[in-house]
């Protein structure tokens, strides 16, 4: 729609055009042909009978009715000078007459004039030698679009005794993008001219070729491909050149079951036998140098490549045969980039992407191209190798190309140092094979055919040798085929489009070739492709030097060792990455141990002290067997600091697990032990102490040594099972932590990686969570008890104060290190400065807190000492158990209780009887009365002295035994006016036992 308003607007500004010829404006429309007519592309029906001048460059397609078909230009051109295209030549539609005429098996047709066969084409017939010719050798095409005679054919003469000839028809690129017919051509010559002479190669044929010039373009091929098949004589076999053009006519010709014959045809695609059951090509496939490259890549021991490709079907099939075999070899492609004509963004990839050894596969213009973005990318140089296709020019860098801006000196600097991967198209041996011709020999026969050309300017030239072989291989295939096909009564003349006898016979004579040939052995493989030496070579100084062979067949690399590089050697494949561990400040890891080991002998210091003096009193009240564990706990987490600080510079990978599983026991347990006996002490004391007043005498219960074991037991047997289920669930092992790179000083293509080795678990952060979430809510219920107890006085743990203040420490040091460590882990040093301080301080201020009181007070009070008088004056039992000895002491308290609650009730008796005595007294002697009043005394009791013994299991007093004691003597000053018994009157004997 847009394309018809704008040739509107155009055809009507050439309204004024009047005349045929209109230098300005455009062209006036001219008249169709007679039987025909003019399509006019983007034009409708009312535009067409309106406009009158059409724009310049517009053009016109001549079209005819029914079956006509057009003769002479079928499309007109308006050019600038308002004429149109081929005015000269004139245009016809007429009808055509059947083709079948304009061939003859065994002969040849003329045509006149040239072109199709239509309506006055006059055709001649002639045979060929050996044949005669039946029938008219001439005929005429009427008007009606009939031939005005029949088809004549030409029989085989029995009485001809010459050669017969068999026909190749070949299409060599004379011209286009790979013009290698020009030395190809010659070549093929040569060699027919050497085979028709042998006697002992065909001896009754003669070889013909019949060639066209495809220019290396499939659309022409199609078109003489047409020609080659539907124009006689007949072919026996078609030998094109070009990938491109190969891969139509190897297509096309199993329909004429025709062999194809290759001799320039590089594409891996072509080998394949199922769509092309009928090729054979003496240029090896483009994958042969595919395993060459992989050899040298293991034997610079690279094992990351890159690849630019120019997006053409040859280089994409090569690729993917390259990548399908570096992957076996263990080889990665790292970076594929391809382009379609500017390499640019390609080559800006590579550079991002750090692409190191680069497989380039493009033709040699593309070359140019891609090495002037090189340059300014500065893709070449020391770390880089290039691989590339060693069927450029020798000079081809520095041809001077307008589609580039580099000049010749910043392309040389470019490609300096790559390498090239030939195939030996060129015997390097000084062999005479089939054609009793060396390599040289034919060489120097070939520059002689081609007139002193220049071989770097003449196309083909380096693939001249494989034309040749190509020919002698198709010469001693036929003539292998003789014997066989007279064997079943077939000749190689009687070959036709229809015959796939001799087609066979054809095809099992070129699988089975080998020979020696200028070019090489020549042999096919099963998919028809040659297989050759590959040549190495490399850019050294400007120009190509040879650095080795490898045969494919053998897998032999033949290597000369005079391989040069800018660098000190190949380079690598990528920028070194030197892993480095990071491993813990042996002057750090030796000073905290001198720390720790000092804590672990203070601990059995304090943990011998403990146990020595476990009689004392003093240290019977601060519970010692949960201060022996608080000890012991300590030296197991100060232990924990060794493993903490050892890592893979002292022990080996398969047993830093062991030394994990040593950190994380020795601590957790350590921790249990220290942490819970301090924690069983101030929960007890808060559980008893800090009752109401009112609910004390109900809630009083004794202390009892074994609950407080139980309790740590408790929490040990927790920590056990949580550690083992973890271990046995998700044990430790080890994980590696990576850093970024790290680029050291110096022009080194070299980046470093530090690492560092952790004790980890696939749920490492769960697993913590678990044990930091239990032993958290420890620490604060252990705060949270030492500040509610902090003002309890008992003598049963007289250390809980001291308890108290350790566990303020070590719950602020414990929740402060955990976090901060897990910040740190990524930081050896500091994290294992931090945590392994962390437990020092913790130990230290424990056993400082707990334990040196104690020690300050035995030895300067010398309590020890009045505690073994003491016993050895009482002669009391060696029990050291003070809770014991307390509960008994109650018990006789209350015994004595009773025993004076009766002796208060008898003297009460007494008291009354003495009053009753008085009182008679006093009536009988009412005079002495007087006297006895006012000077009253009190004898002495001397009836029933029994009941005023002691109770049974005390001893009797020292005076007569049969009178009162002393203490009882004055019972105004022993009893009180409450009636408890008086302290201070208390006999000395029974006050050691009521208070002892």
């Amino acid at each position: 729609m847009a394309l018809s308003v704008i040739l509107s607007l155009l055809l009507g500004s050439f309204s004024l055009a009047v005349a045929s010829r209109n230098t300005t404006a455009g062209c006036a429309i001219i008249r169709p042909p007679r039987d025909g007519g003019i399509r006019y592309r983007g034009l409708t029906q009312e535009q067409i009978r309106s406009v009158q001048v059409l724009p310049v460059d517009y053009e016109i397609e001549y079209i005819c009715r029914g079956n006509r078909v057009i003769v002479g230009p079928k499309v007109r051109k308006c050019l600038p000078d308002g004429t149109w295209t081929d005015l000269n030549q004139r245009s016809k539609c007429l009808l055509p007459c059947a083709r079948v005429w304009t061939s003859l098996e065994n002969g040849r047709v003329t045509v006149h004039p040239p072109g199709p066969a239509v309506e006055g084409t006059i055709l001649h017939y002639s045979c060929l030698e050996g044949f005669i010719l039946v029938g008219r050798n001439s005929t005429h095409c009427t008007k009606l679009g009939k031939w005005d005679s029949p088809k004549p054919v030409c029989h085989f003469d029995r009485h001809y005794t010459g050669k017969k000839k068999l026909y190749i028809g070949a299409l060599f690129p004379m011209s286009g993008g790979w013009p290698g017919g020009q030395a190809c051509l010659p070549a093929a010559q040569m060699a027919l001219d050497l085979v028709n002479k042998r006697t002992d190669i065909l001896p009754d044929y003669e070889l013909e070729l019949i060639y066209y010039d495809s220019m290396c373009d499939p659309g022409e091929a199609t078109k003489l491909l047409y020609d080659l098949l539907y124009t006689e004589p007949i072919k026996i076999v078609l030998m094109p050149g070009c990938s491109s053009v190969s891969t139509l006519v190897a297509e096309a010709a199993r329909m004429w079951n025709l062999i194809v014959l290759s001799y320039g045809s590089s594409s891996p695609a072509l080998s394949n036998r199922q769509r092309f059951p009928t090729f054979f090509r003496t240029h090896p496939s483009a994958t042969l140098h595919n395993p060459t490259r992989v050899q040298l890549f293991q034997k610079w021991k690279w094992t990351k490549i890159a690849t630019i490709q120019q997006t053409t079907e040859v280089f994409t099939s090569t690729l993917d045969d390259l990548e399908q075999r570096v992957k076996e070899a263990g080889i990665e492609i790292s970076v594929r980039q391809s382009f379609l004509t500017d390499p640019a963004v390609a080559v800006k990839n590579l550079k991002r992407q750090d692409a190191r050894i680069i497989v380039g596969l493009f033709y040699e213009t593309e070359a140019r191209k891609v090495f002037c973005e090189v340059y300014k990318e500065k893709l070449y140089g020391k770390k880089y190798v290039w691989f590339l296709i060693g069927w450029y020019a020798d000079n081809w860098f520095k041809i001077k190309d307008p589609s580039i801006n580099c000049t010749v000196e910043q392309m040389t600097e470019a490609v300096e140092g790559h390498v090239t991967t030939e195939i030996v198209m060129l015997n390097p041996e000084t062999v005479r094979g089939a054609s009793n011709l060396t390599s040289q020999e034919f060489l120097a026969q070939l520059m002689s055919k081609l007139g002193g050309k220049n071989p770097e300017e003449t196309g083909g030239f380096q693939e001249a040798p494989l034309a040749y072989d190509a020919i002698w291989a198709l010469a001693l295939a036929l003539n292998k085929t003789v014997g066989p096909l007279k064997a079943k009564g077939r000749r190689l003349e009687d070959f036709n489009y229809n015959n796939k006898d001799i087609t066979a016979e054809i095809y099992r004579a070129l699988n089975t070739s080998s020979f020696e040939g200028v070019s090489g052995h020549v042999v096919f493989d099963a998919q028809g492709s040659r297989m050759a030496w590959t040549l190495i070579e490399q850019l050294q100084g400007g120009s190509y030097k040879k650095i080795g062979y490898y045969d494919m067949t053998k897998g032999n690399l033949s290597w000369y060792g005079n391989d040069r590089w800018i660098g000190s050697g190949p380079p690598a494949d990528q920028t070194v990455v030197i892993q480095k561990f990071r491993y813990l400040s042996q002057k750090l890891f030796v000073s905290v141990s001198v720390f720790a080991g000092l804590g672990i002998l203070m601990g059995i210091i304090c943990l011998t002290f403990n146990i020595y003096n476990s009689n004392v009193r003093y240290i019977q009240n601060s519970q010692p067997y949960l201060n022996n564990m608080t000890a012991v706990g300590c030296m197991m987490a100060l232990a924990a600091v060794f493993p903490l600080g050892i890592d893979g510079l002292h022990v080996r990978n398969s047993q830093f697990p062991v030394v994990c599983q040593f950190r994380l026991w020795l601590l957790g347990l350590g921790f249990s032990l220290a942490y819970g006996s301090m924690f069983t002490k101030i929960w007890w004391v808060h559980t008893v102490f800090t009752k109401k007043d009112e609910k004390k005498d109900k809630r009083k219960q004794h202390l009892e040594p074994w609950k407080l074991y139980a309790t740590v037991g408790v929490l040990l047997v927790i920590d056990i099972l949580s550690l083992m289920i973890w271990q046995i669930v998700d044990p430790l092992h080890i994980t590696v932590e990576k850093f970024t790179k790290e680029a050291p000083k110096g022009d080194v293509d070299q980046l470093i990686e530090p690492l560092l080795q952790h004790c980890s678990s696939e749920k490492m952060n769960t697993w913590l969570g678990v044990v930091y979430g239990y032993k958290g809510l420890l620490l604060l219920l252990g705060i949270f008890l030492a500040y509610e107890t902090k003002s309890v006085s008992t003598e049963k743990i007289n250390d809980h104060r001291a308890v108290g203040m350790a566990i303020y420490n070590v719950s602020v040091l414990c929740m402060i290190t955990a976090p901060v460590t897990m910040i740190l882990s990524s930081k050896q040093d500091a994290s294992f400065a931090f945590a392994s301080l962390a437990i020092i301080f913790s130990v230290y201020i424990t056993l400082v807190v707990l334990f040196v009181p104690k020690m300050r007070r035995l030895i300067t009070r010398g309590e020890w000492q009045s505690d073994q008088q003491e016993t050895m004056k009482t002669g009391s039992s060696t029990n050291n158990n003070d809770e014991e000895k307390s509960r008994q002491l109650e018990r006789e308290n209350k015994e004595l209780q009773k025993i004076i609650q009766e002796k208060e009730e008898r003297v009460s008796e007494l008291r009354n009887q003495l009053s009753e005595r008085q009182a008679l007294r006093s009536r009988k002697r009412p005079t002495s009365s007087n006297q006895n009043h006012s000077s009253p005394s009190l004898p002495t009791p001397q009836n029933d002295p029994k009941s005023l013994l002691p109770p049974p299991g005390y001893p009797l007093p020292a005076s007569d035994n049969h009178s009162l004691p002393p203490t009882f003597s004055n019972s105004s000053t022993l009893y009180q006016p409450d009636g408890k018994i008086n302290r201070n009157n208390c006999h000395a004997g029974r006050l050691q036992l009521l208070y002892k």
